[in-house]
C-alpha cells in the first residue's frame, strides 16, 4: 500500500502544530517543530494571508497526516462517511478512529501511529481470533483486538503491556491478556484530534 515516506518533521511545520508523529522525540529538545516552528522552505518565516479554501485545505491536510492515509483513501472515507446517516464531518472521523492502526496506537501499542500500523502490517495481531495484518481494516464494536501468542514474548510488548495508557471511553484494555475492546462508537467529544471537520466537509461540498 503506498504511504508517505519523507521527513515527517516537516509536516509538523508545514500545519503549524505537533502532530506528534514521531512518538517520544516529539517530547524532547530534538523536536524539529520545538527548533523551529515555522513553514518549511525559503519563504517560511514570511506570514502570508490565508484564504477560506487554503483555510479547509489545510485541515483537510492536516487530518490525512494524523491519521496516515493518502488523498485517494482519504477520500473514499468521505465519501462512505457521506453515506452514513448522521453529520458528515463526525462520521469521517468516526471511521478514521476506527482504523485498526489507530486503535493499536491509542491502545499503547506503539509510540505513533506509523510505529501502530508497522506492528499491525507485520501481523502482530488478532481480531476476533483471526490475524490482520492491514492497517486500514475498519473495526466494529465488540471486536475483541489482541496481540498474537507468538509476540506476546517480545521485550517490545511486553514493555507495552507495563506502561498501559489513558483509554478514551470507547475502548477497554487487559492488558494482562494482551487484549482490547471496542465497547462504543467513539463520539465526537472523545475524539482529540486537533482538527475541524466542518472545514473538510465544506472543502470535498465544492
Amino acid at each position: 500500500m503506498a504511504r508517505y515516506t519523507g521527513a515527517v518533521c516537516r509536516i509538523c511545520r508545514r500545519e503549524g502544530l505537533k502532530l506528534f508523529l514521531k512518538g517520544d522525540r516529539c517530547f524532547t529538545d530534538k523536536c524539529a517543530f520545538s527548533r523551529r516552528g515555522y513553514v518549511p522552505g525559503q519563504h517560511g518565516k514570511e506570514r502570508k494571508k490565508i484564504s477560506n479554501y487554503g483555510l479547509q485545505l489545510r485541515e483537510k491536510q492536516k487530518a490525512k497526516r494524523i491519521y496516515g492515509v493518502l488523498e485517494k483513501q482519504f477520500r473514499t472515507y468521505y465519501k462512505r462517511a457521506e453515506r452514513v446517516k448522521g453529520i458528515t464531518g463526525e462520521s469521517l472521523l468516526k471511521l478514521l478512529e476506527l482504523r485498526l492502526d489507530n486503535v493499536v496506537y491509542k491502545v499503547g501499542y506503539g509510540a505513533s501511529r506509523n510505529e501502530a500500523r508497522q506492528l499491525v502490517n507485520h501481523g502482530h495481531f488478532l481480531v476476533n481470533g483471526k490475524k490482520v495484518d492491514i492497517a486500514s481494516y475498519t473495526l466494529k464494536v465488540n471486536d475483541v483486538i489482541q496481540v498474537s501468542e507468538k509476540s506476546r514474548g517480545t521485550e517490545k510488548f511486553k514493555t507495552f503491556a507495563e506502561n498501559p495508557k489513558t483509554l478514551p471511553a470507547w475502548i477497554s484494555a487487559n492488558y494482562d491478556n494482551f487484549e482490547a475492546k471496542i465497547v462504543a462508537e467513539p463520539k465526537r467529544e472523545e475524539i482529540d484530534v486537533p482538527v475541524n471537520e466542518t472545514l473538510i466537509v465544506e472543502l470535498y461540498s465544492k
